[in-house]
């Protein structure tokens, strides 16, 4: 039986929440489980349970030996799959899957997935609200934070759950009630060879789905359609360009539904969050509760209390007469774009941090035509400050609480600071979420300080 893993030999490989989640599951279903991670032990906080339950510790690095006698290696989010251990692993025809893949065998709810370059933790939780406002037990979780292993053994109506490139990469059976596919630009490209094995990745979305399944897909995106191309599943489409058929667009001020002979129409300037790509973010998680049975109007008032995430587009004060923006979250070239969409001069963008070595190119107009300072911090910050060369003026800072101060001297009374950094937060922070607490806190003792 597939899921009988009494007795088993199971590798977890990353020893956070998601291989915390692991091992417990592994050790209630009575396998013998060691974690592995690279960090040394001083580093991890294992549980005392684990240690009681006989869990074997491989930390300091992942042994070899180890990994060419397991029965199965299951690793969390982010874990590259070309580590020598993996490689010796598959080379010894062990299975090498994600969290995903396991914690779906046990799951029988309906489940949504969302994946996507940018925009798919605020569909995440804007659906997962509408689903509760429904009155329907949601779990919401994945890539946006609570592992989906988590929700093994709990009693949900619904499973909403964001996907990651990487969760995708190791997955076999896994198979969504509705996939969507919000879009497609650079990312990652630090990981995967080119755009295509990027694409290839998120494709893996619909791999499974039959024809009893519904993928919806973002009909402005070339990428996103050549994704799902081959797909089985029922194709549903939004729009932010025109009206489908069926599904979701725009007219004028105006969201309409399309489905089945009947048009509803909701009022986009009831909406709280602002901006195109909002637009778009709330039409997608519309639809999969739409589909399902949700009335209309619940569903539109989930949306139009949806106050946004932290870190996305989040104004978190008023300094010296400058509004100030924090879009830590933004930590692709694509999604800054979609950010500077919502502004007007003056404004002062604040970027940089781990370079993922995607083109540059799309942020070209917007800076040139939007930003008149960038403020440049971490490793990227040379590459960046070459590219966007002769557009707008560019300075560099060493630290946060430089480029807040720095942002404060050169924007005008009635502009903006957007901290929408377009990389990865790793050279300087721990996560994007600390990366933009320290903007907020730096904001924060400006504004006390005037």
């Amino acid at each position: 039986m597939r899921n009988d893993y009494t007795g088993k030999k199971v590798i977890i490989v990353g020893a956070g929440r998601t291989g915390c989640g692991l091992v417990r599951y592994f050790l209630a279903r009575g396998a013998v489980v060691t974690l592995s991670d690279t960090r040394q032990v001083e580093d991890v906080s294992i549980p005392e349970e684990f240690i009681a339950a006989g869990t074997h510790l491989d930390l300091g690095g992942h042994t070899t030996a180890l990994f060419e006698t397991a029965d199965l290696v299951v690793i969390s989010p982010g874990v590259p799959l070309d580590i020598p251990a993996l490689r010796t692993a598959r080379r010894n025809n062990v299975p090498v899957l994600g969290e995903i893949e396991i914690a779906s065998r046990e799951l029988r709810q309906p489940l949504v997935a969302i994946t996507g370059t940018n925009g798919k933790s605020t569909v995440t939780t804007l659906m997962g609200e509408m689903f509760k406002a429904w009155g329907k037990r949601t779990f919401v979780g994945g890539n946006l934070g609570t592992p989906l292993i988590e929700a093994v053994g709990q009693d949900w109506d619904w499973l909403v759950v964001e996907l990651s490139s990487f969760q995708l990469e190791t997955i076999e059976t896994f198979r969504p009630r509705f996939g969507l596919l919000l879009n497609i630009s650079e990312d990652h490209l630090d990981r995967y060879p080119d755009m295509a094995s990027y694409q290839a990745a998120k494709a893996r979305l619909f791999e499974n789905m039959t024809g009893q399944d519904i993928v919806i897909l973002n009909a402005d995106d070339p990428q996103v359609l050549a994704a799902a191309q081959r797909t089985q599943a029922r194709k549903i489409m939004f729009s932010g360009n025109k009206l489908p058929q069926e599904g979701m667009g725009i007219d004028g001020d105006w969201l309409i539904w399309k489905w089945q002979g009947t048009e509803q129409h909701f009022a986009a300037k009831d909406l709280i969050i602002q901006g195109q790509h909002n637009l778009e973010n709330v039409m997608a998680a519309m639809i999969p509760p739409l589909l399902s049975g949700c009335p209309a109007e619940v569903a539109w008032q989930a949306a139009v209390s949806f106050r946004g995430l932290p870190h996305r587009m989040e104004l978190v004060g008023e300094a010296r007469g400058i509004r100030w923006f924090n879009d830590s979250k933004g930590t692709n070239i694509g999604s800054v774009v979609k950010s500077l969409g919502g502004f007007s001069a003056p404004l002062t963008l604040i970027a940089g941090g781990k370079d993922k070595k995607g083109s540059l190119a799309p942020l070209a107009e917007p800076v040139s035509r939007k930003v008149d300072h960038l403020i440049l911090i971490g490793e990227a910050a040379e590459r960046m400050a070459e590219a966007f060369d002769g557009m707008t003026t560019i300075h560099r800072a060493s630290s946060m609480d430089e480029a807040v101060r720095l942002a404060a001297d050169v924007t005008p009374a009635g502009g903006a600071v957007l901290l929408s950094p377009g990389c990865s937060s790793f050279d300087m922070f721990r996560n994007y979420g600390e990366r933009g607490r320290m903007f907020a806190e730096a904001v924060s003792v400006l504004a006390s300080a005037s």
